[in-house]
């Protein structure tokens, strides 16, 4: 069975995401780029989200994910930006 189908569905819900840290302070890409990036790629695995493509600009992330249709987009950026905390993972 393709992971992207279900008894009677497929599914292919990709989304760009862009999100900014408050103040849209340019630290992302010097200091803590590669951080940011390992840890979104390990909530995103624990959840059984597919990144696609990542980019970490000096004061944004560009982000496209392949979601699977029982996470709403708002849930999942909700998980990403810390707003649920790791009990729900």
């Amino acid at each position: 069975m393709d992971k992207n189908s279900l008894a009677h569905t497929r599914w292919e819900c990709k989304y760009h995401i862009l999100f900014a840290p408050k103040y849209r302070r340019k630290i992302i890409y010097n200091q803590i780029r590669e951080d940011v990036v390992h840890i979104l790629s390990e909530l995103c695995k624990r959840k059984g989200i597919e990144i696609i493509e990542v980019e970490a600009c000096p004061d944004h992330i560009h982000m496209f994910v392949r979601i699977p249709p029982k996470y709403s987009v708002s849930e999942v950026m909700g998980d990403l930006k810390g707003k649920k905390f790791a009990d729900d993972f």
